[in-house]
């Protein structure tokens, strides 16, 4: 299999770094971001409900269980810009970081799929930051000391895990507009 991939930037069904264990102890995989492989209209990128069958399984087990590294998520933000470049009004992404985690770690389950092994993210509450941007869910960020109980803790750490980062120790940034130029930046080239 090739592993290679772009590390800058996880978009779903791309394949990215994992933290998970087995018997020989925690490494690092890379894996695809869709845990139904394909097997769904679109790809199943987060889990919230923690309770359904489907994902009790995953949950129940620590095998299953996986930490994404990432520096930053995306939200896209809930209205359109218009960026006086004569194009269609577009939405904006907003960043939010961990400033004193440069790379922090996101709940997640894995599992083996006819295309290979792929993960999940867990989400939760929003907190009132990223609730401003995207109200419905946040993905779950593990503080460090809550590593190891993800990985290798019982359902109901798991469940107990699934809950709001503190707002306070995130940080925004945006809104951002990475494929549209400004028109004078457009003109330069």
């Amino acid at each position: 299999m090739d592993n290679r991939f772009n590390p800058v930037e996880l978009t779903p069904r791309s394949r990215a770094y994992v933290v998970r264990e087995n018997d020989l102890g925690r490494g690092v995989d890379i894996m695809s971001w869709d845990v139904l492989g394909g097997q769904a209209p679109w790809p199943m990128t987060n889990v919230r409900n923690l309770h359904l069958p489907q994902w009790k399984k995953l949950a129940a087990l620590p095998e299953n269980r996986c930490i994404v590294p990432l520096t930053e998520f995306c939200e896209w933000t809930p209205q359109s810009f218009d960026l006086g470049d004569g194009k269609k009004p577009c939405k904006g992404e907003m960043w939010f970081a961990v400033p004193d985690q440069p790379i922090f770690g996101v709940a997640g389950f894995w599992q083996t799929t006819a295309k290979g092994n792929a993960f999940t993210m867990v989400t939760c509450d929003a907190n009132p930051l990223v609730a401003a941007v995207h109200p419905k869910a946040m993905i779950t960020i593990l503080d460090p000391d809550h590593w190891d109980l993800w990985l290798r803790g019982s359902y109901e750490d798991v469940v107990a895990l699934q809950q709001p980062y503190p707002p306070h120790l995130m940080t925004e940034r945006g809104p951002v507009f990475p494929t549209r130029k400004p028109p004078a930046q457009a003109a330069m080239l």
